[in-house]
């Protein structure tokens, strides 16, 4: 399956570092952070089943679509309606705690999650079609399995991003 690489493979990341005003490498981990960040974000909605029905009728806007061949081909606004849906009132507390993330200083997560969003969303539509269906019933899986699989595949090269820390804390830790 699929996983963050893929998400990086489907961006223009020297497009991306310019747009925010960093070198190519700060460029990827943002992405791979951002990406990490919608992707649990998702996987948090999904764990309920009204969450998980949500973002199967959301995926049906973003199923099929091209990949964006351009930053400036994404749609920001879209990004951050989606963005609105994944974290709610929250969407503020994720972007500072991106933010405050020493290994991706400088980087605006407030410029770069609306651009993710739309990408990330493509990317789970296209691999829940092309994934397997067997577990979609069995425990509770579909959609869930589908983000947990992207969250969990690829080469991610590591870093000491601690996203599901920041998720977990935002949606269910710290009240």
């Amino acid at each position: 399956m699929a996983g963050l690489d893929d998400i990086l493979a489907s961006l223009p990341i020297d497009q991306i570092a310019s747009k925010l005003g960093v070198d190519k490498t700060t460029a990827a981990n943002a992405v791979k952070e951002g990406g990490g960040a919608i992707l649990s974000g998702l996987q948090q909605n999904a764990a309920t089943p009204d969450g998980s029905a949500a973002i199967e009728k959301a995926l049906e806007k973003h199923s099929g679509g091209a990949q964006a061949s351009s930053v400036d081909d994404v749609d920001e606004v879209d990004g951050s309606k989606i963005l609105g849906h994944i974290f709610g009132d929250k969407k503020d507390d994720v972007v500072k705690g991106l933010n405050e993330e020493p290994q991706t200083s400088g980087i605006d997560f407030g410029k770069l999650l609306p651009v993710l969003a739309p990408i990330v969303m493509g990317l789970v539509a296209k691999n829940r079609s092309t994934g397997s269906t067997e577990s979609t019933d069995a425990q509770g899986g579909g959609i869930g399995d589908v983000i947990g699989g992207l969250l969990g595949g690829g080469s991610s090269s590591g870093g000491g991003f601690d996203i599901g820390g920041i998720i977990s804390n935002l949606f269910g830790g710290k009240r």
